[in-house]
Protein backbone atom coordinates (compact mmCIF):
# COMPACT_ATOMS: atom_id res chain seq x y z
CA UNK A 1 0.00 0.00 0.00
CA UNK A 2 1.64 3.63 -1.54
CA UNK A 3 1.38 6.44 0.88
CA UNK A 4 -1.52 8.27 -0.42
CA UNK A 5 -3.69 5.42 -0.09
CA UNK A 6 -2.13 4.99 3.48
CA UNK A 7 -3.01 9.52 4.15
CA UNK A 8 -6.61 8.38 2.64
CA UNK A 9 -7.21 5.20 4.59
CA UNK A 10 -10.00 5.65 7.26
CA UNK A 11 -8.38 5.73 11.07
CA UNK A 12 -9.91 3.45 13.37
CA UNK A 13 -10.35 4.23 17.02
CA UNK A 14 -11.27 1.30 19.11
CA UNK A 15 -14.58 1.96 21.36
CA UNK A 16 -13.80 4.13 24.53
CA UNK A 17 -15.99 1.66 27.21
CA UNK A 18 -18.44 3.57 29.18
CA UNK A 19 -17.36 5.74 32.12
CA UNK A 20 -20.07 4.48 34.92
CA UNK A 21 -20.61 7.64 36.68
CA UNK A 22 -20.94 7.70 40.57
CA UNK A 23 -24.62 8.51 42.05
CA UNK A 24 -25.09 10.30 44.74
CA UNK A 25 -26.16 8.21 47.88
CA UNK A 26 -29.76 8.54 47.79
CA UNK A 27 -30.19 10.92 44.99
CA UNK A 28 -32.61 8.49 43.69
CA UNK A 29 -35.05 8.36 46.26
CA UNK A 30 -35.46 12.09 45.77
CA UNK A 31 -35.91 11.53 41.55
CA UNK A 32 -38.84 8.92 42.90
CA UNK A 33 -40.95 11.24 44.88
CA UNK A 34 -42.82 14.31 43.22
CA UNK A 35 -45.02 17.38 44.40
CA UNK A 36 -46.06 17.27 48.28
CA UNK A 37 -44.52 13.46 48.50
CA UNK A 38 -41.13 15.17 48.11
CA UNK A 39 -41.78 18.01 49.84
CA UNK A 40 -42.58 16.16 53.19
CA UNK A 41 -39.32 14.01 52.40
CA UNK A 42 -37.20 17.10 52.37
CA UNK A 43 -39.10 18.63 55.59
CA UNK A 44 -38.28 14.99 57.63
CA UNK A 45 -35.32 14.77 56.67
CA UNK A 46 -34.40 18.24 57.48
CA UNK A 47 -35.89 17.61 60.87
CA UNK A 48 -33.79 14.46 61.17
CA UNK A 49 -30.77 16.11 60.36
CA UNK A 50 -30.77 18.66 62.76
CA UNK A 51 -31.63 16.24 65.49
CA UNK A 52 -28.86 14.68 64.79
CA UNK A 53 -25.86 17.67 64.51
CA UNK A 54 -27.08 19.03 67.72
CA UNK A 55 -26.88 15.35 69.68
CA UNK A 56 -23.59 14.82 67.81
CA UNK A 57 -22.43 18.93 68.79
CA UNK A 58 -24.41 18.93 72.39
CA UNK A 59 -21.52 19.55 74.25
CA UNK A 60 -20.32 22.45 71.74
CA UNK A 61 -23.86 24.11 71.11
CA UNK A 62 -25.10 23.86 74.61
CA UNK A 63 -24.20 27.19 76.66
CA UNK A 64 -24.36 25.31 80.27
CA UNK A 65 -23.96 21.44 81.39
CA UNK A 66 -26.85 19.11 81.42
CA UNK A 67 -26.97 19.81 85.54
CA UNK A 68 -25.09 22.99 86.09
CA UNK A 69 -27.05 25.43 88.11
CA UNK A 70 -24.68 28.25 88.85
CA UNK A 71 -22.03 30.19 86.81
CA UNK A 72 -19.04 31.91 87.76
CA UNK A 73 -19.63 31.01 91.64
CA UNK A 74 -23.06 33.13 91.41
CA UNK A 75 -25.92 30.29 91.65
CA UNK A 76 -29.13 30.88 88.42
CA UNK A 77 -32.54 32.00 89.84
CA UNK A 78 -35.01 29.05 89.89
CA UNK A 79 -37.78 29.21 87.61
CA UNK A 80 -36.49 32.56 85.27
CA UNK A 81 -38.31 33.57 82.64
CA UNK A 82 -36.40 33.33 78.82
CA UNK A 83 -33.78 36.09 78.66
CA UNK A 84 -30.61 36.92 77.15
CA UNK A 85 -28.68 34.77 79.63
CA UNK A 86 -31.11 31.83 79.40
CA UNK A 87 -32.75 31.47 76.16
CA UNK A 88 -35.31 29.07 77.07
CA UNK A 89 -35.52 30.07 80.58
CA UNK A 90 -34.54 28.11 83.98
CA UNK A 91 -36.09 25.10 85.69
CA UNK A 92 -37.25 24.88 89.21
CA UNK A 93 -33.66 22.96 90.06
CA UNK A 94 -32.11 25.92 88.90
CA UNK A 95 -30.57 24.46 85.39
CA UNK A 96 -31.07 26.08 82.06
CA UNK A 97 -33.79 24.39 79.71
CA UNK A 98 -32.00 25.46 76.61
CA UNK A 99 -28.68 23.05 77.91
CA UNK A 100 -31.36 20.08 79.08
CA UNK A 101 -32.70 20.01 76.09
CA UNK A 102 -29.50 19.86 73.86
CA UNK A 103 -28.46 17.27 76.02
CA UNK A 104 -31.88 15.42 75.92
CA UNK A 105 -31.05 15.40 71.79
CA UNK A 106 -27.93 13.16 72.93
CA UNK A 107 -29.51 11.12 75.37
CA UNK A 108 -32.31 10.14 72.31
CA UNK A 109 -29.84 9.48 70.07
CA UNK A 110 -27.90 7.17 71.67
CA UNK A 111 -31.13 5.09 73.16
CA UNK A 112 -32.54 4.80 69.69
CA UNK A 113 -29.03 3.61 68.14
CA UNK A 114 -28.54 1.41 70.90
CA UNK A 115 -31.77 -0.10 70.94
CA UNK A 116 -32.88 -0.75 67.19
CA UNK A 117 -29.03 -2.31 66.61
CA UNK A 118 -29.99 -4.79 69.15
CA UNK A 119 -33.63 -5.06 67.99
CA UNK A 120 -32.17 -6.18 64.13
CA UNK A 121 -29.39 -8.21 65.51
CA UNK A 122 -32.17 -10.50 67.74
CA UNK A 123 -35.01 -10.57 65.61
CA UNK A 124 -33.49 -10.78 61.93
CA UNK A 125 -32.01 -13.91 62.53
CA UNK A 126 -34.58 -15.35 64.51
CA UNK A 127 -37.03 -14.81 61.69
CA UNK A 128 -34.52 -15.79 59.12
CA UNK A 129 -34.44 -19.14 61.54
CA UNK A 130 -37.57 -19.78 62.15
CA UNK A 131 -39.10 -19.08 58.48
CA UNK A 132 -37.02 -20.85 56.56
CA UNK A 133 -36.29 -24.20 59.39
CA UNK A 134 -39.75 -24.35 60.11
CA UNK A 135 -41.29 -27.57 61.93
CA UNK A 136 -41.35 -27.31 66.09
CA UNK A 137 -38.73 -24.51 66.34
CA UNK A 138 -40.86 -22.21 64.16
CA UNK A 139 -44.13 -23.09 66.57
CA UNK A 140 -41.75 -22.27 69.53
CA UNK A 141 -40.33 -19.25 68.42
CA UNK A 142 -43.98 -18.06 66.67
CA UNK A 143 -45.85 -18.87 70.28
CA UNK A 144 -43.11 -16.68 72.57
CA UNK A 145 -43.13 -13.92 69.83
CA UNK A 146 -46.57 -13.61 69.89
CA UNK A 147 -46.53 -13.63 73.77
CA UNK A 148 -44.10 -10.62 74.12
CA UNK A 149 -45.92 -9.08 71.14
CA UNK A 150 -49.12 -9.26 73.19
CA UNK A 151 -47.74 -7.54 76.20
CA UNK A 152 -48.62 -4.16 77.06
CA UNK A 153 -45.47 -2.17 75.58
CA UNK A 154 -45.03 0.33 78.52
CA UNK A 155 -45.59 -1.72 80.81
CA UNK A 156 -43.03 -4.42 79.26
CA UNK A 157 -40.88 -1.67 78.90
CA UNK A 158 -40.67 -0.53 82.86
CA UNK A 159 -40.30 -3.98 83.50
CA UNK A 160 -37.69 -4.81 81.35
CA UNK A 161 -35.78 -1.65 82.58
CA UNK A 162 -36.61 -2.10 86.44
CA UNK A 163 -35.07 -5.96 86.03
CA UNK A 164 -31.79 -4.26 83.90
CA UNK A 165 -31.12 -1.31 85.52
CA UNK A 166 -30.60 -3.35 88.77
CA UNK A 167 -30.45 0.27 90.85
CA UNK A 168 -27.68 1.72 88.95
CA UNK A 169 -27.72 5.15 88.96
CA UNK A 170 -24.59 5.91 86.26
CA UNK A 171 -25.33 7.73 82.72
CA UNK A 172 -24.18 4.53 80.98
CA UNK A 173 -26.39 1.87 82.84
CA UNK A 174 -29.41 4.40 82.51
CA UNK A 175 -28.86 4.51 78.79
CA UNK A 176 -28.55 0.83 78.61
CA UNK A 177 -31.72 -0.49 80.48
CA UNK A 178 -33.30 2.42 78.58
CA UNK A 179 -32.59 0.63 75.02
CA UNK A 180 -32.58 -3.40 76.55
CA UNK A 181 -36.66 -1.89 77.66
CA UNK A 182 -37.29 -0.70 74.13
CA UNK A 183 -35.48 -3.69 72.55
CA UNK A 184 -37.63 -5.99 74.26
CA UNK A 185 -40.27 -4.34 72.56
CA UNK A 186 -39.26 -3.97 68.72
CA UNK A 187 -37.57 -7.78 68.40
CA UNK A 188 -41.28 -9.07 67.44
CA UNK A 189 -42.12 -6.91 65.13
CA UNK A 190 -38.48 -7.82 62.94
CA UNK A 191 -39.01 -11.04 63.95
CA UNK A 192 -42.66 -11.34 62.23
CA UNK A 193 -41.80 -9.12 59.28
CA UNK A 194 -38.83 -11.45 58.74
CA UNK A 195 -40.19 -14.31 59.19
CA UNK A 196 -43.47 -13.81 56.73
CA UNK A 197 -41.24 -13.10 54.20
CA UNK A 198 -38.68 -16.01 54.90
CA UNK A 199 -41.62 -18.20 54.47
CA UNK A 200 -42.59 -16.98 51.12
CA UNK A 201 -39.60 -16.97 49.24
CA UNK A 202 -37.87 -20.05 50.38
CA UNK A 203 -39.78 -21.65 47.84
CA UNK A 204 -38.21 -19.93 44.99
CA UNK A 205 -36.38 -21.03 41.82
CA UNK A 206 -32.89 -19.27 42.82
CA UNK A 207 -33.37 -20.75 46.69
CA UNK A 208 -33.79 -24.13 44.86
CA UNK A 209 -31.13 -23.81 42.86
CA UNK A 210 -28.90 -22.81 45.80
CA UNK A 211 -30.01 -25.75 47.37
CA UNK A 212 -29.13 -28.20 44.40
CA UNK A 213 -25.49 -26.48 44.13
CA UNK A 214 -24.69 -27.58 47.25
CA UNK A 215 -24.68 -24.44 49.28
CA UNK A 216 -25.34 -24.82 53.05
CA UNK A 217 -28.09 -23.32 54.86
CA UNK A 218 -26.73 -20.50 56.49
CA UNK A 219 -25.39 -19.37 53.06
CA UNK A 220 -28.80 -19.61 51.48
CA UNK A 221 -30.25 -17.61 54.41
CA UNK A 222 -27.58 -15.15 54.59
CA UNK A 223 -26.51 -14.61 51.26
CA UNK A 224 -29.43 -15.30 49.30
CA UNK A 225 -32.50 -14.89 51.26
CA UNK A 226 -31.68 -12.12 53.67
CA UNK A 227 -31.05 -9.49 51.07
CA UNK A 228 -34.69 -10.47 49.76
CA UNK A 229 -36.80 -10.34 52.89
CA UNK A 230 -35.36 -7.10 54.27
CA UNK A 231 -36.51 -4.54 51.55
CA UNK A 232 -39.17 -3.20 54.08
CA UNK A 233 -36.85 -3.12 57.25
CA UNK A 234 -35.71 0.75 56.45
CA UNK A 235 -39.26 1.65 56.83
CA UNK A 236 -39.94 -0.04 60.03
CA UNK A 237 -36.36 1.12 61.68
CA UNK A 238 -37.48 4.78 60.51
CA UNK A 239 -41.44 4.72 62.32
CA UNK A 240 -39.73 2.33 65.47
CA UNK A 241 -37.23 5.35 65.62
CA UNK A 242 -39.79 7.92 66.34
CA UNK A 243 -41.92 5.72 68.73
CA UNK A 244 -38.86 5.12 70.97
CA UNK A 245 -38.48 8.74 71.44
CA UNK A 246 -41.72 8.52 72.68
CA UNK A 247 -41.47 5.16 74.86
CA UNK A 248 -38.16 7.14 76.32
CA UNK A 249 -40.15 10.07 77.27
CA UNK A 250 -42.85 7.78 78.78
CA UNK A 251 -40.05 6.09 81.12
CA UNK A 252 -38.60 9.33 81.99
CA UNK A 253 -42.10 11.21 82.68
CA UNK A 254 -43.12 7.67 85.39
CA UNK A 255 -39.73 8.18 87.25
CA UNK A 256 -38.26 4.66 85.28
CA UNK A 257 -35.90 6.69 83.22
CA UNK A 258 -31.88 8.03 83.25
CA UNK A 259 -31.25 9.75 86.84
CA UNK A 260 -31.48 13.20 86.28
CA UNK A 261 -27.51 14.28 86.70
CA UNK A 262 -26.15 11.59 84.60
CA UNK A 263 -28.10 12.56 81.66
CA UNK A 264 -30.62 14.60 80.48
CA UNK A 265 -34.08 13.71 79.37
CA UNK A 266 -36.91 15.07 77.86
CA UNK A 267 -39.67 12.76 79.77
CA UNK A 268 -38.26 13.47 83.27
CA UNK A 269 -37.76 17.18 82.58
CA UNK A 270 -41.83 17.25 81.60
CA UNK A 271 -42.66 15.69 85.12
CA UNK A 272 -40.84 17.82 86.90
CA UNK A 273 -42.61 21.19 84.80
CA UNK A 274 -46.39 19.74 85.73
CA UNK A 275 -46.17 21.79 88.77
CA UNK A 276 -45.53 24.65 86.89
CA UNK A 277 -48.48 24.63 84.40
CA UNK A 278 -50.49 26.15 87.56
CA UNK A 279 -48.25 28.74 88.43
CA UNK A 280 -48.32 30.38 84.75
CA UNK A 281 -44.48 29.22 84.16
CA UNK A 282 -44.45 27.62 80.42
CA UNK A 283 -41.32 27.27 79.76
CA UNK A 284 -40.09 24.60 81.28
CA UNK A 285 -42.67 22.23 79.71
CA UNK A 286 -42.68 23.47 76.23
CA UNK A 287 -39.20 23.70 75.33
CA UNK A 288 -38.82 19.94 75.96
CA UNK A 289 -41.98 19.09 74.69
CA UNK A 290 -41.78 20.79 71.60
CA UNK A 291 -38.20 19.00 70.73
CA UNK A 292 -39.98 15.43 71.28
CA UNK A 293 -42.97 16.63 68.86
CA UNK A 294 -40.39 18.05 66.52
CA UNK A 295 -38.22 14.82 66.25
CA UNK A 296 -41.18 12.10 66.35
CA UNK A 297 -42.56 14.64 63.92
CA UNK A 298 -39.05 14.01 61.65
CA UNK A 299 -38.90 10.74 61.52
CA UNK A 300 -42.80 9.56 61.04
CA UNK A 301 -42.00 11.90 57.71
CA UNK A 302 -39.33 10.35 56.55
CA UNK A 303 -40.56 6.60 57.23
CA UNK A 304 -44.00 7.49 55.59
CA UNK A 305 -41.92 8.61 52.74
CA UNK A 306 -40.14 6.08 52.42
CA UNK A 307 -42.67 3.22 52.56
CA UNK A 308 -44.32 5.48 49.51
CA UNK A 309 -41.40 4.85 47.52
CA UNK A 310 -40.63 1.72 48.72
CA UNK A 311 -43.69 -0.04 48.66
CA UNK A 312 -44.92 -0.89 44.93
CA UNK A 313 -48.61 -0.73 46.60
CA UNK A 314 -48.38 2.48 47.51
CA UNK A 315 -46.24 4.33 45.18
CA UNK A 316 -47.29 7.29 43.55
CA UNK A 317 -48.34 6.35 39.83
CA UNK A 318 -47.24 8.57 37.33
CA UNK A 319 -49.72 10.12 35.35
CA UNK A 320 -49.88 11.33 31.70
CA UNK A 321 -48.48 15.32 31.00
CA UNK A 322 -50.93 17.52 29.15
CA UNK A 323 -48.52 17.15 25.92
CA UNK A 324 -48.45 13.67 26.25
CA UNK A 325 -52.49 13.70 26.56
CA UNK A 326 -52.84 16.20 23.75
CA UNK A 327 -50.37 13.64 21.58
CA UNK A 328 -52.37 11.18 21.87
CA UNK A 329 -55.37 12.90 20.92
CA UNK A 330 -53.84 14.31 17.53
CA UNK A 331 -52.59 9.98 17.00
CA UNK A 332 -49.32 11.85 16.93
CA UNK A 333 -48.07 9.50 20.25
CA UNK A 334 -47.07 5.64 19.93
CA UNK A 335 -47.75 2.98 21.75
CA UNK A 336 -43.70 2.82 23.06
CA UNK A 337 -44.36 6.38 24.43
CA UNK A 338 -47.67 5.13 26.69
CA UNK A 339 -45.51 2.64 27.72
CA UNK A 340 -42.80 4.92 29.17
CA UNK A 341 -45.11 7.40 31.02
CA UNK A 342 -47.01 4.76 32.63
CA UNK A 343 -45.30 1.45 33.55
CA UNK A 344 -46.90 -1.95 33.36
CA UNK A 345 -45.56 -2.54 36.69
CA UNK A 346 -47.01 0.69 38.22
CA UNK A 347 -50.68 -0.35 36.98
CA UNK A 348 -52.99 -1.76 39.54
CA UNK A 349 -54.75 -4.92 38.65
CA UNK A 350 -58.33 -2.54 37.25
CA UNK A 351 -56.38 -0.82 35.39
CA UNK A 352 -54.86 -3.64 33.75
CA UNK A 353 -58.28 -5.20 33.03
CA UNK A 354 -59.37 -2.19 31.15
CA UNK A 355 -56.22 -1.74 29.03
CA UNK A 356 -57.07 -5.69 28.44
CA UNK A 357 -60.59 -5.08 27.06
CA UNK A 358 -59.52 -1.95 25.08
CA UNK A 359 -56.71 -4.13 23.16
CA UNK A 360 -59.76 -6.95 22.56
CA UNK A 361 -62.21 -4.38 21.44
CA UNK A 362 -59.73 -2.72 18.81
CA UNK A 363 -61.16 0.63 19.77
CA UNK A 364 -59.54 3.84 20.86
CA UNK A 365 -60.53 6.48 23.09
CA UNK A 366 -60.98 8.92 19.91
CA UNK A 367 -63.25 5.88 18.64
CA UNK A 368 -65.43 5.61 21.11
CA UNK A 369 -65.40 9.07 21.32
CA UNK A 370 -66.79 9.25 17.98
CA UNK A 371 -69.09 6.46 18.38
CA UNK A 372 -70.54 8.38 21.16
CA UNK A 373 -70.90 11.31 18.90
Amino acid sequence: MTAPELANEPLVVPPVPPTRRRRIPGLRLFTMTAGLQRVTLIVGLGLVALFVFVAIFAPLIAPYGLAQNSSDGVAFVAQQPPSGQHWFGTSVRSEDVLSRVIFGARTALLVIAISLVMSLVVGVPLGLVSGYIGRALDRVLVLFMDAIYAFPTLLLAIVVSIVVAGGQSSSFGGVLSASVAITAIYVPQYFRVVRNATVAVKTEPYVDAARVTGASTTRIMFRHILANVTQSLPVIVTLNAGDAILTLAALGFLGFGIEPTQAAEWGYDLNKALSDVSNGIWWTGIFPGTAIVLVVLGLTLVGESLNEVLNPLLRTRRTLSPATVASDSLGVGTDTDAEKDVPAAELTAAELDLVGEAERDGTTDADREGQAR
